[in-house]
């Protein structure tokens, strides 16, 4: 039976493990940087309850880093298409180095927004200002990345 596929049958593949690399690891990150920072959040609760929204901060912009990886996941899947136009190895490669790039880059912004955003939390009287610098830094490492991707 003949392919139906124009250009390589292999290459879908790698775009589709683009998309879930995109996809896995933005969310690994995102878990991370929500359970990290979310404990800091409960010992806040017990510490001091009247600074728990300003505590939440760190806990919503791991949260965003997901769905960062879950635009790029749909732009690359988008882009899959061989039947309609033709889907070679170079575009294959592409859409999974772009993946890696914005999810790997999520995880390691998920990462650090859990750790300084659990130790911020713990010091939020005396260092709130530095804490959001280093989250509002990781974060925008990891949005730099998935426009480039």
């Amino acid at each position: 039976m003949p392919s139906v596929f124009s250009g390589d049958e292999t290459a879908p593949f790698f775009g589709f493990l683009g998309a879930a690399a995109a996809l896995v690891f933005s969310c690994m990150g995102a878990a991370y940087g929500t359970a990290k920072s979310g404990v800091g959040v409960a010992s806040m609760g017990v510490m001091r309850p009247e600074l728990v929204m300003k505590s939440i901060v760190p806990v919503v912009m791991a949260g965003v880093l997901g769905i960062y990886g879950l635009i790029i996941a749909v732009i690359i899947s988008t882009g899959i298409n061989p039947k309609a136009k033709p889907y070679y190895l170079f575009d294959g490669y592409a859409h999974l180095s772009s993946g890696l790039a914005c999810g790997l880059a999520g995880l390691a912004a998920g990462m650090a927004i859990g750790i300084v955003g659990d130790a911020g939390v713990r010091k939020l009287k005396c260092c709130f200002d530095f804490s959001s610098v280093s989250l509002v830094s990781g974060q925008t490492h990891n949005s730099r990345s998935c426009l480039s991707a």
